[in-house]
């Protein structure tokens, strides 16, 4: 449903801007945005141009987080509601659905940048949000952005939204450059990927590197793992030659230690922010703070011993 809505949005836009107003009304001012990861990508389009509001909480998981009363009200009263649009948002997608129902013009991201699916486990076959691993589709993601921001803000300068999401994007594309060089140096037979769920699909796609699997099956932390999941991964982990696994964060390790018991294996843990940014100062702030720091933490993980 979500997606049919956002389809009808996307189509309304170039109406709606030449009406200088939208669906929720002339009074409609400023950007919504559901996730922190998105919201940082808006805020360095917007800068100063426009109140821009991110609903998800630092270090919050945003398959889960919900939102406040007051939260769900003010995506009616946005000029434009940004979100990832692949299901990612799993305890707000009534409140979005919501608010596009009013006419309130949405923008999905993810739908946009050339979605992948997951490849295997208990997601295979559903669309993969998790786009942000790939800084090309996050390039691309400023563009976008920018254009919708223009077409539907009001009193926006264009040409300093644009100009905004020029620099930035620059900078997403040396992130890229940068990454390529570090996963470059990764020999072939180490370029494999266990994370604790489904969230490198992107980044395996874009730099070459093999997902062997994820601790739990699936594309969000919701699920859990049984236990012969957990012995069938132990076993490719150990088949792979490879006894690293990636693990959020802001995900406790005691899926990761179980499955060293099941097994009896010597498993290295290495934490990256995946899902969601950090207060300042806490590793990843930013999400070139938060992309760069995966990079190097992946590489170093990776290299061999």
């Amino acid at each position: 449903m979500v997606a049919a809505l956002t389809r009808r949005a996307l189509v309304a836009l170039p109406v709606l801007a030449a009406a200088g107003c939208t669906g929720a009304g002339s009074g409609a001012s400023g950007v919504v945005v559901t996730t922190n990861i998105l919201g940082d990508l808006v805020r360095n389009v917007v800068g100063d141009q426009a109140e821009v509001q991110v609903l998800m909480a630092a270090g919050a998981d945003p398959h889960s987080f919900g939102v406040s009363a007051r939260q769900a009200a003010s995506l009616e009263r946005a000029a434009l509601l940004v979100h990832n649009g692949l299901g990612l948002e799993e305890g707000v997608l009534a409140h979005v659905e919501a608010a596009a129902a009013t006419g309130v013009p949405d923008l999905a991201v993810g739908e946009l940048v050339d979605p992948i699916e997951y490849a295997a486990d208990e997601s295979a076959g559903l669309p993969d949000p998790h786009f942000w691993t790939d800084p090309v589709r996050v390039a691309e993601a400023v563009g976008i952005i920018a254009e919708q921001v223009v077409a539907h803000v009001p009193g926006v300068d264009a040409d300093r939204v644009r100009a905004n999401a020029d620099a930035y994007r620059a900078e997403v594309e040396d992130l890229h450059d940068r990454t390529a060089a570090l996963f470059g140096a990764i020999p072939d037979e180490r370029r494999k990927l266990v994370t604790n769920h489904h969230v490198f699909g992107y980044l395996a796609r874009r730099y070459d590197f093999e997902v062997i699997g994820a601790v739990i099956p699936s594309g969000t932390t919701l699920a859990s793992p049984s236990g012969s999941d957990l012995k069938g991964l132990a076993d490719a982990v150990a088949a792979s030659g490879v006894a690293v696994v990636f693990a959020d964060a802001s995900q406790p390790e005691r899926l990761i230690e179980a499955m060293a018991e099941e097994t009896g294996l010597d498993i290295a843990i290495v934490p990256l922010f995946t899902e969601s940014l950090t207060e300042p100062g806490q590793g990843a702030g930013t999400y070139l703070e938060m992309a760069a720091g995966n990079a190097e933490a992946i590489a170093g993980g990776l290299a061999p011993q």
